[in-house]
């Protein structure tokens, strides 16, 4: 019995376990032929204590156990490898198939589409729309945006001309008179508007190369003792440039062309509140290449700097202030940006 034990310690080495030298053992895990011998030999050993019966026919047995895990523990290797191959390919064309499975999907007609557009909000509008083409198809109707204004319009707004129920029935602007519509009485999108700050945290960046179209001067006269003025520039950003011709877009279909008209698209107004008049030259038609928000000289109110150019900043490159004209701003009270959804964003009543 202790000679059957010690040939079974015998078969199990040191270099056999996980933790050994790799400059010794190349594979870090006992191999499989090796531990079905070592299996096979404690199962007969077990069988050997219940039955008590003679050692040499146990010992004979493990042997041949033994000679043939030795001799045949490449074979196994070999027909592991085999067989994981196999797995992989199977587990491969089981993929392909499930694909394959996944792209002949069903479709539903755009009537169905436009039932469950019934309950989209205003701000999943755009998830809405990425779903599949008939989904972006019924987004683009013009029945679309007029049931959204009246799922969601409350009697009691106070509306420019245009965003009133008897005016938003006209087809040419449809879209965008919607959204402006929904900042006036949709409560999700007014208390966006509430948060913004009067000054913003960090200079806005991405205001930069862009095209300034319109400048005006208001004079605000309100409860504060002294007056207010108001600094107004009208920009268009700069369309983005793609490789290979990509930045066309996707269009909407040629019968909603109307309802997806908007003049003030990519445009937004830069609205700068000072104590005083400041004169300043004329810059419509010149691109902006630099705007700073800095602290004043007085310590109380802030100062606002902006550089035109001629043409549009390269990449990379510093403006210069001899090669530009530049308008500075002290002291101001706010500085606002106007995306042309904005409230307080002008348009004519003819768009």
């Amino acid at each position: 019995m202790e000679t059957l034990c010690n040939d079974a310690v015998r078969c199990v080495t040191v270099a056999d376990y996980a933790n050994s030298d790799p400059a010794i053992v190349k594979s870090g895990r006992v191999k499989k032929a090796v531990a079905n011998a070592i299996e096979k030999e404690v199962k007969l050993l077990c069988g050997l204590e219940a039955s008590h019966g003679p050692v040499q026919e146990v010992l004979s047995s493990t042997a041949g156990v033994g000679g043939q895990a030795q001799e045949s523990s490449d074979e196994l290797d070999a027909e592991d490898c085999t067989g994981e191959l196999k797995a992989s390919r199977k587990k491969k064309s089981k993929r392909h198939k499930v694909n394959a499975d996944s792209e002949g999907g069903a479709e539903y007609p755009v009537d169905v589409w436009l039932l469950l557009a019934s309950y989209i909000r205003p701000e999943d509008i755009c998830k809405f729309a990425l779903i599949c083409k008939n989904a972006w198809a019924v987004s683009c109707t013009a029945a679309f945006w007029s049931r959204l204004y009246k799922r969601h319009y409350i009697s009691d707004a106070h509306l420019p001309v245009r965003l009133q129920p008897d005016s938003i029935g006209k087809m040419r602007g449809l879209r965008a008179c919607v959204i402006r519509s929904l900042y006036h009485f949709y409560e999700p999108f007014c208390s966006r508007l509430s948060k913004s700050p009067s000054i913003p945290e960090s200079t806005p960046t991405a205001v930069l190369n862009s095209k300034c179209l319109l400048f005006w001067v208001n004079k605000i006269v309100g409860n504060r003792p002294e007056l207010l003025w108001e600094f107004n520039f009208k920009f268009l950003k700069q369309p983005p440039k793609f490789k290979n011709g990509c930045g066309n877009g996707l269009q909407f279909p040629r019968q909603y062309q109307e309802v997806h008209t908007n003049p003030d698209h990519d445009c937004f107004l830069l609205r700068v509140t000072t104590l005083n008049f400041i004169f300043t030259p004329v810059v419509m038609g010149m691109t902006l290449t630099l705007l700073t928000v800095n602290v004043s000289t007085d310590m109380r109110h802030h100062r606002v700097r902006l550089l035109f150019q001629d043409s549009p900043m390269v990449k990379g490159r510093r403006p210069r202030n001899e090669q530009g004209v530049q308008i500075v701003l002290d002291p101001v009270h706010s500085v606002r940006l106007l995306d042309w959804w904005h409230p307080q964003y002008p348009f004519s009543n003819r768009t």
